[in-house]
């Protein structure tokens, strides 16, 4: 399989090619049909990236942050609670300081976490988008 992308500029993977037409599938629906080969271009990113990128951004984002269960809990811990202060971090969940900075920036980078204050001290919200990954994590 290789991704190609449409005049329209589509991007599909690439299933199997005939003579004339190309049978395609769509990574965000998993749809196949056929095109021209006239259409399509190959592009140079590998067919896993291609596959990948047919989820939602935020989901990508969320599923990439989240390493392990450790951190897919934490975001979830989040969803559930919303605002919550360093210090009741560090204590209610036994990570390391260093750990629990390292997942706070990958989330913060991830569009999942914002800064907030939280009872005069420094904590994390939830953002809308995190809460919607959350949410369809759960269905």
């Amino acid at each position: 399989m290789r991704p190609v992308r449409d005049a329209d500029g589509g991007r599909y993977l690439l299933v199997k090619r005939s003579s004339e037409s190309s049978l395609v599938r769509d990574p965000a629906t998993g749809e196949r049909r056929h095109l021209p080969n006239a259409e399509l271009e190959p592009e140079g990113e590998s067919p896993l990236s291609a596959a990948a990128g047919g989820l939602p951004p935020a989901l990508r984002r969320a599923v990439l942050a989240c390493r392990d269960e450790h951190a897919l809990g934490l975001l979830v811990e989040f969803a559930d609670r919303g605002a919550l202060s360093v210090r009741t971090l560090l204590d209610s969940y036994g990570l390391c300081e260093s750990d629990l900075h390292g997942l706070l920036g990958e989330f913060r980078a991830a569009g999942l976490l914002a800064e907030t204050t939280v009872a005069g001290e420094r904590g994390y919200e939830p953002t809308d988008e995190a809460l919607a990954v959350v949410e369809r994590f759960r269905r």
